[in-house]
């Protein structure tokens, strides 16, 4: 008789391996939670119905330009500054530019801002939660 020794089917211990490895990924994903939950009786504030109005004191560009305070159409960034700064001393300066305003735009109207002694300015933005 004639016994030849058979090759044994080459199975790499990697794949062990990898089974534990995803196992215990599996095991994370739904034992764990990145965040804790929010509290069940908290009821969120909903925004869809409010009416989208700019903050007060604040600068709105229009595409075109325009510059606008409270609905009053000013002539320059400097006259925003005259009219802002008699109520309160300008160190915060929001401003609301419309989408289609190009950037260099901006980007001049905060420098004059700046040049003006404005401290900071913010560019407020339209945000959606996800």
């Amino acid at each position: 008789m004639n016994l030849a020794k058979r090759p044994k089917s080459g199975r790499e211990p990697t794949i062990a391996l990898i089974n534990i490895v995803f196992l215990m990924l599996v095991f994370f994903m739904i034992a764990g939670t990145l965040a804790p939950p929010l509290d069940a009786s908290l009821d969120l504030v909903a925004t869809s119905e409010l009416e989208g109005r700019e903050p007060p004191d604040t600068l709105v560009i229009h595409a075109d330009g325009r510059l606008l305070l409270r609905g009053a159409t000013l002539t320059s960034v400097a006259a925003y500054v005259e009219r802002v700064s008699v109520a309160t001393p300008l160190e915060e300066v929001r401003i609301v530019p419309d989408r289609a305003l190009p950037a260099r735009d901006l980007v001049r109207v905060g420098a004059e801002l700046r040049a003006l002694g404005a401290s900071r300015v913010f560019v407020v933005t339209e945000g959606r939660l996800q």
